[in-house]
């Protein structure tokens, strides 16, 4: 009875910390210079899905403005944003992590949208639509922006296209 008691009490006390182990978005905590130092999961980044993130316009849709080592044979990458073939040699993964989550941080005038912080974006609603403004949902969850840093960190080709 007593191992039951445990039992229980340590599933009440660790299970709803692991469940939450997630940051919510207007929860993350930037540096002075827009790094993202904690893991927004705890869970790392599968690199692979990164990849299908990256390259799916109705998710990151990173190619869009970038270009990448390996990237060459993909239909319409973009050439407004930095090539990312060495962005692992460029940031470290905190750094990539911030500019992922809003880009604003790093780069004050980027045009690059934020992925997952929506502090500080604006819907004009009533006063342009006239209709009342929509909540704004990132375009990527938590773990879904750990997997993109986890593809850009294998991004340390040297030079580029």
């Amino acid at each position: 009875m007593r191992k039951l008691f445990v039992l229980c009490t340590a599933g009440v006390v660790f299970i709803p910390s692991m469940l939450g182990a997630e940051t919510a978005p207007q929860d993350v905590v930037f540096t002075e210079h827009g790094a993202v130092e904690e893991s927004l999961t705890g869970v790392p980044g599968d690199p692979e899905n990164g990849l299908k993130i990256a390259t799916t316009k109705k998710k990151g849709n990173c190619m869009a403005c970038h270009t990448a080592k390996g990237w060459e044979h993909m239909p319409l990458h973009g050439n407004i944003g930095p090539n990312l073939s060495d962005v692992a040699n460029r940031h470290d993964e905190a750094e990539l992590r911030g500019i992922v989550v809003n880009a604003k941080h790093t780069f004050h005038d980027t045009v690059m949208p934020s992925f997952y912080n929506v502090d500080n974006l604006i819907r004009p609603g009533d006063g342009f639509t006239g209709k009342p403004a929509k909540e704004i949902k990132p375009l990527l969850s938590a773990q879904e922006v750990e997997d993109v840093v986890a593809l850009l960190k294998t991004f340390k080709e040297s030079g580029s296209e």
